[in-house]
């Protein structure tokens, strides 16, 4: 029904000429005292015609309409299968989505160019980035006061931070990226761990690794900087005590005695940029750890749950799906 008022609306010039017409032939008709019933049959012929092209225009009008919904729904189309113009109108129409289209496609397709080179200009400067840090490394080892110590810890976190970058950069595609095997997770844990162990050692904190399901199918890297990512939030916001890494129910669960986090702030902590109380707290905190875990679990269809309680520590649930769900991504 609300096609068919559209269809009227856009043709009342058409039935505004139809009833004047019918008015002048009934007016002529009378004035001229003409029998009645040619009047009337002259109506009925008027009518019969106009009802003709209604109906043919009519439709033209409705298939038009059906393929601009289509076209609606599928924009890839446009404008290579635009549906005829109806009217001189339509035809200026036509050719302005087509400049627009070209127009657009010329925009897309520098855009994606202008990013492309982004992302070779950071993966570039992330790679030249480790041999400086590599070469620091290497004259810190040959000191072992305690200057040198915190030295090593800041460049370790340098080191990180380059790591993260690289990774924001790849998670743009992901999926050309993965690699889906059975990985053993106790060697992940521990691999994570290792990374993290002169943090933990400086901090004073304990790590306890319980024994772990060694058949998961995931992306190795991955889930490793998955937990290496976790690990750096436990050592950050992490005083006393320690982070245990065990299973539950065929799940890894990552808990530390930390801070804990707001019970506000919980809902929003895989926001990109989203800092909360504690990113308040800590200048250094850019939001973007957490954010980057969880692009990274959903490409890999794990389930990411956080419970935590303020000044009691947080606890990260790692849900994997089993081979059969993986053949379904």
């Amino acid at each position: 029904m609300r096609r068919f008022l559209d269809y009227l609306a856009s043709r009342r010039a058409a039935l505004l000429l139809y009833v004047l017409s019918i008015s002048t032939v009934l007016l002529l008709g009378y004035l001229a005292q003409q029998e009645m019933v040619y009047v009337r049959y002259t109506c009925v012929i008027i009518s019969f015609i106009f009802i003709c092209v209604l109906l043919g225009d009519g439709a033209r009008y409705r298939r038009t309409r059906r393929r601009m919904e289509q076209m609606h729904m599928r924009t890839e189309l446009l404008p290579r299968e635009l549906p005829e113009p109806l009217d001189g109108l339509g035809r200026d129409y036509d050719a302005l989505i087509r400049a627009l289209k070209q127009e657009n496609d010329h925009l897309t397709s520098e855009s994606i160019r202008q990013q492309e080179e982004q992302k070779e200009y950071y993966t570039l400067w992330v790679h030249q980035i480790k041999t400086p840090i590599s070469a620091m490394r290497l004259l810190l080892d040959k000191q072992s006061d305690e200057e040198a110590k915190l030295l090593k810890q800041e460049l370790f976190k340098v080191d990180q931070y380059a790591d993260l970058a690289l990774k924001f950069v790849k998670l743009g595609d992901i999926a050309s990226d993965l690699v889906i095997e059975r990985c053993d997770l106790n060697e992940i844990a521990r691999a994570a761990v290792k990374k993290y162990s002169l943090l933990f050692v400086y901090s004073k904190l304990t790590v306890s690794i319980d024994p772990l399901t060694r058949d998961i199918p995931c992306d190795r890297m991955w889930l490793e900087f998955i937990l290496c990512q976790l690990l750096s939030n436990s050592v950050k916001y992490t005083h006393t005590g320690g982070v245990r890494i065990y299973m539950e129910q065929n799940a890894l669960v990552v808990e530390d005695t930390g801070i804990g986090i707001r019970k506000e702030d919980l809902p929003r902590i895989f926001e990109k940029g989203y800092t909360g109380y504690n990113g308040r707290m800590d200048t250094r905190a850019s939001g973007i750890g957490l954010y980057l875990v969880k692009r990274a679990a959903t490409a890999l269809g794990i389930s990411v749950e956080v419970a935590s309680e303020l000044g009691k520590g947080t606890r990260v649930t790692l849900r994997f799906p089993v081979l059969n769900e993986f053949a379904q991504m």
